[in-house]
């Protein structure tokens, strides 16, 4: 099953997202589930971080609950909003055979 995860930040967050993103990347790579798509979601300068967006693969919503809720960036206050969606990937372009 595929999930989406898209969480937004408290308003001023930027130093605080800075300040835990080596704890947070590190963290990512830990995932008992399947990362596909992870990365900032940014304000509409294209530059100011203001939340998360993630697309995941897992068995069980349980365990992507889980390691969504331990997120050194949820721990650390830094979403404000935390949504988790299923998905189901209809078209993927990106790993179509040329």
């Amino acid at each position: 099953m595929h999930f989406t995860v898209y969480c937004l930040d408290h308003p001023g967050m930027v130093e605080r997202r800075l300040q835990h993103y080596d704890d947070h990347k590190a963290y990512l790579k830990t995932a008992p589930i399947k990362t596909l798509i992870s990365g900032p979601l940014l304000d509409s300068d294209g530059e100011t971080m203001i939340g998360s967006f993630f697309l995941y693969e897992a068995d069980d919503n349980g365990v992507l609950l889980r390691f969504v809720n331990e997120d050194p960036f949820n721990k650390a206050g830094i979403w404000k909003t935390v949504d988790v969606q299923q998905f189901l990937k209809r078209v993927d372009t990106l790993s179509a055979p040329a």
